[in-house]
C-alpha cells in the first residue's frame, strides 16, 4: 500500500465514519484489508483500492472501512466499571424508574462482548433493562447477534460459573442462552449520525471507541451521545479517555474513572 492509498482511506474513513488511522498503522492496515480483497475478488490489496478509486462501490468502501475499524473487546474489560454499573447504578436507577426497564446503549459493541457482559450484570442485580447495542461493521454485529464464542473467548473476562450460568455449550462453542438474548438487540450505527429520533438511554457505554475517532469529528459524536442520553443519565468511556477539549456536554464523576453525567451548560441548553 503506497501514502496516497493511505491517504485516501483516511479521507474515506473519516468521511464516512468519523475514524482515521496514524500513520505508524499502515502495515497493520494492509494486513486487515488482505482478507477483503481476496473475498472481493481482488488478487492484491493495491488492485482492490485501485479499482475503489476508479469506480467507488458503496459496499466495497463500506467493506474496506469495516476492516479497518477496531475490533478489539473481552467480557467486562474494565472490570471496575462492570463493578459500578451492576452494584451501584443499576439498583439506583431501577427503583428511580419505578420498576420500568432500565434503557442501555452500547455504543461500539463490536462483537458483542460487552453487551452481554450488561445483560450479565442486570440478570446477578435483578433489574430489568432493555439493551441497545450498536455497531458500524456487519460482520462485527453477526458474530454478536449469533451469541456464539469459543471457551478461550469466554474465559477471557468471565469465570468459569459465570460462563455455565449464562451460556449453553453447542459442541465447540458457548451460546448466550435465552434469558440474555431477550435484553439485547443489537443493530448498526454510525456514531457520526445525528439521532433522527427522541429514543433516549438512562446508560451510555462508548468505550475505546473514541480514541481513533477524528478530532475534528469527536465533537459531533460527543453532541450526539449527549442528545441519547437522559438528563439523570450515565455515561461511560474507557478509564483514561476524556471529553475535555472536544465537548462541554460531560463533566467526569469524582472517583469514578471513566464516568460521565450531563454538565449544568448542556442541562441548561436543554431547558
Amino acid at each position: 500500500m503506497s501514502p496516497d492509498d493511505f491517504d485516501r482511506l483516511q479521507s474515506l474513513m473519516v468521511s464516512r465514519a468519523g475514524f482515521r488511522l496514524t500513520r505508524d498503522r499502515m502495515k497493520l492496515a494492509e494486513h486487515r484489508l488482505g482478507p477483503v480483497a481476496r473475498r472481493e475478488g481482488f488478487e492484491t490489496v493495491d488492485a482492490m483500492l485501485g479499482s475503489l478509486w476508479a469506480k467507488p462501490v458503496a459496499s466495497l468502501g463500506w467493506a474496506v472501512i469495516e476492516a479497518l475499524l477496531n475490533p478489539e473487546t473481552w467480557f467486562r474489560r474494565d472490570r471496575v466499571s462492570f463493578d459500578t454499573f451492576g452494584k451501584e447504578l443499576l439498583p439506583a436507577l431501577g427503583k428511580a424508574r419505578g420498576g420500568q426497564p432500565v434503557k442501555i446503549w452500547s455504543a461500539g459493541c463490536s462483537t458483542g462482548q460487552e453487551a452481554w457482559s450488561l445483560a450479565i450484570a442486570a440478570r446477578e442485580a435483578g433489574v430489568a433493562v432493555e439493551i441497545v447495542a450498536t455497531d458500524l461493521s456487519q460482520r462485527a454485529l453477526e458474530k454478536a447477534r449469533s451469541g456464539a464464542y469459543t471457551g478461550f473467548e469466554i474465559q477471557r473476562g468471565l469465570k468459569a460459573e459465570t460462563m455455565l450460568r449464562h451460556f449453553d455449550q453447542a459442541e465447540d462453542a458457548w451460546i448466550a442462552n435465552a434469558e440474555l438474548r431477550a435484553m439485547v438487540h443489537f443493530a448498526r450505527a454510525n456514531l457520526i449520525d445525528a439521532p433522527t429520533d427522541a429514543h433516549r438511554f438512562d446508560i451510555i457505554f462508548c468505550r475505546h471507541v473514541l480514541g481513533d475517532a477524528d478530532p475534528a469529528r469527536r465533537g459531533e459524536m460527543f453532541d450526539n451521545l449527549e442528545r441519547r442520553l437522559v438528563d439523570d443519565g450515565c455515561l461511560f468511556l474507557g478509564p483514561d479517555e476524556q471529553p475535555e477539549g472536544d465537548s462541554i456536554a460531560f463533566r467526569p464523576v469524582a472517583g469514578r474513572k471513566g464516568l460521565f453525567v450531563k454538565s449544568p451548560t448542556a442541562l441548561r441548553r436543554v431547558a
